[in-house]
C-alpha cells in the first residue's frame, strides 16, 4: 500500500496550517489530504491515525483516529479531520484522541524537546465495522487492539514537528 499528502511529505517538516491551534501552538489545526492506494484483495474497510511515538508520555500521543471507514474509500480532502465539517464518508467515525476531544489534533510537542515523529498510517482491515470499537467514545488503545487482529496492509507517511 502506498499513502501520500500534497501537505505533508516523508520525512519533512509539518507546514504550521496542520499543527494544532492550542497546548502553546497557534497553528491552523487543519488535518492534510491524504491518498492511499494498493489495499489488498479482501478489504472490508478503512482506518487513519496519526500518532507521535516521541510524546513525552511513556506511551506515545494519539492525534487522530479514524476507523470504520468504507473500502471504496482512498482519499480524505483537506480538513475532514474537523468533525464540524462533516467531511468524512458515510459511517466513518472520528474517536477520541489523547487531546480528549474526537477528530484530528494537530501536533504541538513541549517547546524545546526535539523534533518529534508524526506517523499518519492508513490500515486495510478485513471487516466491515471493528469489534469492540464501536463509536465515537472508543479509545486509541482500544482500535488499536481491534486493528491488530484485524489489519491486512497498511502504510505510513511520517512528517516531523518541533519548536
Amino acid at each position: 500500500m502506498t499513502l501520500t499528502s500534497p501537505e505533508i511529505s516523508e520525512g519533512a517538516m509539518i507546514a504550521n496550517e496542520q499543527v494544532l491551534a492550542g497546548f502553546g501552538c497557534s497553528g491552523g489545526n487543519i488535518s492534510p489530504a491524504l491518498s492511499w492506494s494498493g489495499a489488498p484483495t479482501g478489504t472490508k474497510s478503512f482506518a487513519v491515525s496519526m500518532f507521535d511515538p516521541d510524546a513525552p508520555t511513556g506511551s506515545g500521543f494519539w492525534h487522530w483516529v479514524v476507523f470504520n471507514i468504507p473500502a471504496a474509500t482512498t482519499s480524505f480532502p483537506k480538513g475532514a479531520g474537523d468533525v464540524k465539517k462533516k467531511l468524512m464518508p458515510k459511517g466513518a467515525i472520528q474517536s477520541r484522541t489523547d487531546l480528549s476531544t474526537d477528530g484530528y489534533g494537530g501536533p504541538c510537542p513541549p517547546a524545546g524537546d526535539k523534533p518529534h515523529r508524526y506517523q499518519i498510517t492508513v490500515f486495510a482491515v478485513d471487516v466491515d465495522k471493528l469489534p469492540f470499537a464501536k463509536n465515537h467514545n472508543a479509545s486509541a488503545a482500544l482500535v488499536g487492539f481491534d486493528l491488530h487482529f484485524h489489519t491486512l496492509a497498511k502504510a505510513t507517511l511520517t512528517g516531523i514537528y518541533g519548536r
